[in-house]
């Protein structure tokens, strides 16, 4: 029996999904700027709770919005004298390029919001119809007091809320609480003809029109960074519930940890954060899944490049083991349903895959071991195989070569005799070196074969011996 930490209750409890498929929503990006490793964090997280739930014989129908009509994509298509809508455009596409290469599956649906403009407007009306919202100019306002449980995900008291308030003289509400459904266009910006004059969609708003016309009137899981659960999820909550008068809007709400760089969280509005495409510059996608695994979702992770290094070295590790030679007796050195049970187990509880990739590594050490002593090793190596695809490793693509200047590493050939042969190809390269070094080291001329090591490690490139070779890897500077 799966279990799930849900911040509504606050407590850990049995998932029963109400139907065969289970119905899961994650909030997805605003794109008016590259994705940073804080979305990398999430992404991965709610692709490996939908992996395992599918891996334990569940189906699984996943949409994913993109908020692609939003203050933050106005100004920046202002400044680059373009289109709103070819700036959301242009990071959609390198959404896609990123969570593809962190083996991240595509939802089943990307609703945009400037695409569900007719559900969304059919929600305010509803709204309004039932006393829930009212107009103010060309504005529509949800009314928080008509919500009664209002508070009830965050934990928060109503009334305290409204006692910390603060009134903007701005803003003609009836209550400062009360949060925008529909907002009216000023000049110059997109807009829809709606029954409150020309507008666009609130920010909370459209995640409820998505998630009702996708996936009904109550969702199994919903998804998202813990900085959502206030004010955007409960707001959420609050306008679905009053719209369907159905409860609840959601069975299990899940959150995901900050992402830390130093002392503060990783976000676009800061200007403080890596992002996803900076980061698989210096290291592997199988890495940095592994690195954001390595701790349990709802945890905070803290960025940090020697950390990185490591779990480089890590997933290296399952690499080879992944890649050995299965061609020996059959049978296996371990109880390998043993270690599925540890596994499950593992995952079962809120998805812990730090325990569940313990049970990965003890698999990959099993296997070096059988096959330095000749045992069976095929059933193990399956497993391996199978577990690591739940958590959406790829122990056999090929890691991708780093883009590493070529004619300092010409000019190393040259320096202990080797022939480039016209060579230009940067693993070739340190193969011949490598190989050099292994023959000085033969003919135990060690200081010539220490200049190699040494030379390449100039240039950022790590050789490491191990039992099946020697291996390299590139630390960008």
């Amino acid at each position: 029996m799966i279990r799930i930490s849900n911040t509504l209750s606050g407590q850990k409890e049995d998932f029963l999904p109400l139907g065969d498929t289970v119905r899961m929503y994650v909030c997805g990006v605003t794109p008016y700027a590259p994705c940073h490793l804080g979305h990398a964090m999430s992404y991965i997280a709610f692709d490996t709770i939908r992996r395992y739930l599918e891996f334990s014989g569940y189906k699984v129908k996943y949409v994913q919005n993109f908020t692609d009509v939003d203050d933050k994509i106005i100004a920046r298509a202002n400044e680059q004298g373009i289109p709103p809508q070819e700036v959301a455009d242009s990071f959609i596409a390198q959404y896609f390029t990123d969570m593809d290469t962190l083996n991240i599956k595509r939802a089943d649906i990307y609703p945009r919001a400037t695409e569900e403009i007719p559900k969304i407007i059919e929600m305010v009306e509803g709204l309004i119809q039932k006393g829930h919202a009212y107009q103010m100019g060309g504005d529509v306002y949800f009314r928080v007091l008509s919500a009664t449980d209002y508070g009830k995900l965050s934990h928060r008291n109503l009334d305290d809320m409204m006692a910390g308030a603060r009134i903007e003289v701005s803003e003609a509400k009836e209550c400062p609480l009360d949060f925008t459904l529909w907002k009216a266009s000023k000049p110059g910006e997109p807009h829809w003809q709606s029954p409150w004059g020309q507008g666009r969609p609130g920010w909370h708003i459209e995640c409820s029109a998505m998630s009702l016309k996708y996936l009904g009137e109550t969702l199994d899981i919903h998804g998202g960074g813990e900085d959502l659960i206030f004010p955007h999820h409960e707001n959420e909550i609050a306008q679905s519930e009053s719209f369907t008068s159905v409860t609840p809007f959601v069975r299990y709400w899940l959150h995901n940890g900050f992402m830390q760089l130093g002392e503060d969280k990783m976000s676009k509005s800061s200007g403080k954060l890596v992002t996803i495409s900076e980061a698989l510059a210096k290291y592997s996608p199988d890495a940095l899944r592994l690195w954001v695994l390595n701790s349990h979702y709802r945890s905070p992770i803290t960025y940090s490049d020697e950390v990185l290094a490591s779990t480089e070295k890590g997933i290296e590790r399952l690499r080879r083991a992944a890649r050995v030679d299965i061609e020996k007796p059959a049978g296996t050195s371990i109880d390998v349903q043993h270690c599925r049970e540890q596994f499950i187990e593992a995952m079962d509880d809120d998805f812990g895959t730090p325990q569940a990739l313990a049970v990965l590594f003890d698999l990959a050490r099993e296997i070096n071991r059988g096959h330095d002593e000749g045992l069976g090793i095929a059933e193990t190596h399956k497993i391996l195989l199978e577990l690591a695809e739940v958590l959406g490793l790829n122990l056999l693509s090929e890691p991708r070569t780093p883009e590493i200047s070529i004619k300092p590493l010409i000019s190393l050939l040259a320096k202990y005799g080797l022939a480039t042969k016209g060579t230009t190809d940067v693993d070739r390269i340190i193969s011949l070196l490598s190989e050099k070094r292994a023959e000085l080291r033969r003919a135990k001329e060690w200081q010539l074969a220490d200049g190699i090591r040494s030379d390449l490690n100039e240039l950022n490139i790590s050789l490491e011996d191990t039992p099946q070779g020697t291996v390299w890897r590139y630390s960008k500077p």
